[in-house]
């Protein structure tokens, strides 16, 4: 009896990737978010989905998707004195009490600091104000061109759709995790536990994990996912680990993830490893 064998594809976005000048479509147009390695990693990851395809069941592609003005962008944010936040700056809750940064939108103070209190009481994340990335509408937030054109063959070949999944439209909450969002947002089930995805993946017999970023959206689904599924299925889950990369000074984070992630029962292995065994099998 053939496997259930499920791709879970996180965010293999343009915005994300480091992408060589021939895979940019003008001399302007660069990757907001490049993660050092990703490229690379997309390229592994068309190559799989061309050489183990035929054993492939479903293919899930998750996008992050946001708009220009969200909590973790720097135009909703200024400094004491008025002036732009950079990218990459750290808020916490003591900074906004102290008024180091405010939200530019005086009303939203209340809703930002009861947001940042949640938040750091998960002990998960401290917000981190990104460039504006994978916004809506824009080249940053497609897919891969490379990973792209072989998904595009896979669905022709098997006449199946490769599923996707939004998460980050709501401007209030960070939404890292394909399962849920940082913090969700009671008036909003986008933000809610995706249980629809969890079921899912809980039906097949091995899930195959890549994509960006390996220290924080990768991450932050793998977690939630290995938090939501029954533990006899936790030993289902394989992280594709040449197929994921860290953001730039989050290396440490990545390995601890990978760590933690084996010693819960998620197989770490190459992409070449499961490629040869899908197709011996």
């Amino acid at each position: 009896m053939k496997q259930h064998i499920h791709l879970l594809l996180i965010d293999p976005q343009n915005d994300f990737c480091d992408l060589p000048a021939d895979f940019l479509p003008d001399n302007e147009t660069k990757p907001a978010l490049p993660v050092p390695g990703a490229h690379a990693d997309m390229l592994r990851v068309a190559t799989f989905i061309e050489q183990a395809g035929k054993q492939l069941s479903e293919i899930t592609v998750t996008l992050d998707s946001h708009h220009r003005i969200d909590i973790a962008h720097p135009a909703f944010w200024q400094t004491a004195e008025g002036h732009a936040v950079q990218p990459f700056t750290s808020i916490s809750s003591a900074d906004v009490r102290a008024g180091l940064f405010q939200p530019r939108l005086p009303s939203a103070l209340p809703r930002v600091l009861n947001y940042l209190d949640s938040l750091e009481a998960a002990a998960r994340y401290q917000l981190m104000v990104w460039p504006v990335h994978c916004e809506i509408g824009s080249w940053g937030h497609n897919v891969h061109s490379a990973v792209r054109a072989a998904y595009n063959q896979w669905e022709e070949q098997t006449l199946r759709s490769v599923q996707k999944v939004i998460k980050g439209t709501n401007p209030w909450t960070e939404h890292y995790s394909a399962i849920m969002a940082e913090v969700p947002d009671p008036e909003d089930n986008a933000t809610q536990t995706n249980h629809a995805l969890i079921q899912n993946l809980a039906q097949a017999d091995m899930v195959l994990i890549a994509g960006e970023a390996g220290s924080h959206c990768v991450r932050s689904t793998t977690e939630h996912i290995v938090q939501q599924l029954p533990t006899e299925n936790i030993r289902r889950l394989v992280l594709l680990t040449d197929c994921i990369s860290p953001v730039a000074g989050f290396d440490a984070q990545y390995q601890t993830f990978l760590s933690d992630m084996a010693q819960k029962g998620v197989r770490l292995a190459k992409s070449t490893e499961v490629i040869s065994e899908l197709n011996k099998a």
